[in-house]
């Protein structure tokens, strides 16, 4: 589950914040740059939640921007990440921002975190490898009239990544111009 929350940081621990969202506590589990930019206590704070519950327990993991989030995600679904280092993996920004690193041959931006040895950072590497190939492939006319597309929209609000959904829409028959029919067709390539 995804949401927005805003409110005042009533605790700043080592690794997370106590939240006051009128009158409500949320304890939410932040990277160590963003703990950094996160004020101190008492001041406004904003930021994109990510609710991970299981039979154990349920934490709130936050992120400074959207696709930090998205980031989250995608490292999440990699066997063998756990949630802290996806967390701080996350801080770098987005997959776009790592596509770049990785182009300039800097593979290095996984040595600081803690909790990714030698082996488990060629793991994730070679996931992402896979996972941004396809970033960055739309110009900026493409990317705009993709933005204004009712699917896509569509498709993002239903909680689907942005990048899953491009695909999605690439895959679509050009015969198909409803746009219900086009969701549903969508829906149906995103469900394999």
């Amino acid at each position: 589950m995804i949401s927005y929350l805003a409110g005042k940081i009533v605790l700043k621990a080592e690794n997370f914040v106590i939240l006051d969202v009128n009158g409500v506590g949320y304890e939410v589990f932040l990277a160590m740059p963003t703990m950094e930019k996160a004020i101190e206590q008492g001041s406004d704070f904003k930021c994109f939640c990510y609710l991970e519950a299981n039979e154990r327990l349920m934490r709130l993991y936050g992120f400074a921007t959207f696709d930090e989030l998205e980031l989250f995600k995608v490292i999440r679904n990699i066997q063998g990440a756990g949630p802290k280092a996806a967390l701080e993996i996350s801080a770098i920004g987005s997959l776009a921002k790592i596509k770049g690193l990785m182009e300039k041959g800097d593979i290095g931006f996984l040595n600081n975190i803690p909790g990714i040895g030698p082996k488990k950072a060629q793991k994730i590497i070679l996931e992402l490898s896979g996972q941004i190939k396809n970033i960055g492939g739309l110009n900026k006319k493409e990317k705009e009239n993709l933005e204004k597309d009712e699917t896509y929209l569509a498709l993002i609000k239903l909680g689907f990544s942005r990048e899953k959904s491009q695909k999605a829409i690439a895959e679509l028959p050009k015969e198909i111009k409803d746009t219900q029919e086009k969701i549903k067709q969508a829906l149906q390539i995103l469900g394999k």
